[in-house]
């Protein structure tokens, strides 16, 4: 659910990067945080076990310009790929406005991939959304990996709506802003249709 304050004329915005355990969506975040102006940003709150894994979520505030004179931020958040933290995964879907599938492209991560968009579809109805109208992309990350499997068979196995794919290499950067970016275009277009 888009935050509108009318009195500071700022529109917030908030994007979900889930997506099975280690896929790299902390990672994502952190190349965002990495690149963005220091005076674009906010910090970036990461929570972590002691294996480096997330707990509970990453965080990232950006300032990504002005649409019809409000300043827009959007608030990235990331899920525990985990799936005993379920119950963290559903609390972060609440009013969420847009979602990053980052899937892992290694052969032996389909059926992780395949498991997790099904936990996000089941999530995100318990939400009150939908997987089939709510603005969505899938990045295709760790593509640099020997074992990636070929794209046509992600796409079969991944892609359902015609949804925006991006191929990515999240720690070195590659696909990173483009897949953000196309992200927060369709979020813009649906404040737009509003």
């Amino acid at each position: 659910m888009t935050f509108i304050n009318y009195a500071s004329r700022e529109i917030n915005c908030k994007i979900v990067y889930y997506g099975p355990g280690l896929c790299g969506k902390t990672t994502n975040i952190q190349w965002i945080f990495e690149q963005a102006n220091p005076e674009k940003r906010g910090k970036l709150v990461s929570l972590a076990t002691e294996t480096d894994r997330t707990l509970f979520f990453d965080f990232l505030p950006l300032d990504m310009g002005t649409v019809k004179g409000f300043k827009v931020r959007f608030h990235l958040y990331t899920v525990p790929g985990q799936v005993f933290y379920d119950a963290s995964r559903k609390l972060i879907l609440r009013g969420c406005d847009g979602i990053i599938f980052v899937a892992d492209s290694q052969k032996a991560r389909m059926e992780a991939n395949i498991e997790s968009i099904a936990n996000l579809a089941t999530n995100l109805k318990e939400n009150g959304f939908d997987i089939r109208s709510i603005p969505y992309v899938l990045q295709l990350n760790k593509r640099d990996m020997p074992s990636a499997a070929p794209v046509q068979e992600m796409e079969r196995l991944l892609r359902f709506r015609g949804e925006p794919m991006i191929e990515a290499v999240a720690n070195k950067g590659t696909g990173v802003i483009e897949t953000l970016k196309a992200s927060a275009r369709q979020i813009l277009m649906e404040l737009q249709r509003a």
